[in-house]
């Protein structure tokens, strides 16, 4: 594909109504891109439209409900006529301070829900298209919590989901080796949102970065990697 082509690929990002996700949609849409905004409720991804480029989209979208995730993929290509890149950023259920030994299946299998099968269930869906025009970039994002190297092991639930979505990212870049389609995982760092709280050090735009870096890696960029601040972070 062309750099024009790449240019302009279409993007959807998964919880993308506020936070970290709405400067990653926002950030993107400013470099070019076509950029669907996807949200449980469309009303709240509406609400981030109004101030995109008119290109963009809104799409309902719950990444726990696979019939919900096939059709805002659906709705997405027939709106831009192809998927380019994904950014799984939606997540959650950070249970900090909760002891490993005392989590129920109840709160583990939430969070797995959250932070594995919703990406999953993204990816599953999107990389068929993306391997149709031999092109595609798919952002995990992640966390340090998931970092076997850096957790500091204070949120057990959200730390075991975490790291299974690193190695689902290993093993899907590892499947679309040479297929043109470049996986990867991030960790935005302490970010301002409900879930870092008021005292994280990082604005939403800064914890955006590496993930738009990620979403707009040239041809020879890395797959199946890590990374924090633009940088390669060890699993």
């Amino acid at each position: 594909m062309s750099g024009q082509d790449q240019r302009l690929q279409p993007v959807l990002v998964t919880g993308a109504n506020r936070g970290i996700g709405a400067a990653i949609a926002t950030g993107l849409a400013r470099l070019g891109h076509p950029v669907a905004v996807g949200a449980r409720r469309i009303s709240d991804a509406d609400d981030l439209i109004r101030s995109m480029p008119a290109q963009s989209m809104s799409v309902a979208l719950d990444i726990t409900d696979a019939s919900s995730v096939r059709a805002a993929v659906d709705d997405v290509v027939e709106h831009f006529g192809r998927i380019g890149i994904l950014v799984n950023n939606a997540g959650g259920h950070y249970d900090l301070n909760a002891r490993a030994s005392e989590v129920d299946d109840a709160e583990a299998l939430d969070a797995l829900e959250i932070n594995l099968l919703g990406a999953w269930r993204m990816m599953r869906e999107a990389i068929p298209h993306m391997r149709a025009q031999q092109w595609g970039r798919i952002v995990n994002v992640s966390s340090r919590a998931g970092s076997f190297a850096e957790s500091e092991r204070n949120a057990p639930a959200y730390s075991v989901s975490k790291a299974a979505l690193n190695m689902l990212t290993v093993q899907i870049a590892a499947e679309l080796r040479d297929s043109g389609i470049l996986v990867n995982a991030c960790c935005p760092g302490w970010v301002r949102t409900n879930m870092g709280g008021p005292e994280a050090d990082l604005s939403p735009a800064d914890g955006a970065d590496t993930p738009i870096w990620l979403a707009t890696l040239p041809d020879d960029g890395p797959s199946g990697g890590f990374f924090a601040e633009r940088t390669e972070s060890p699993w």
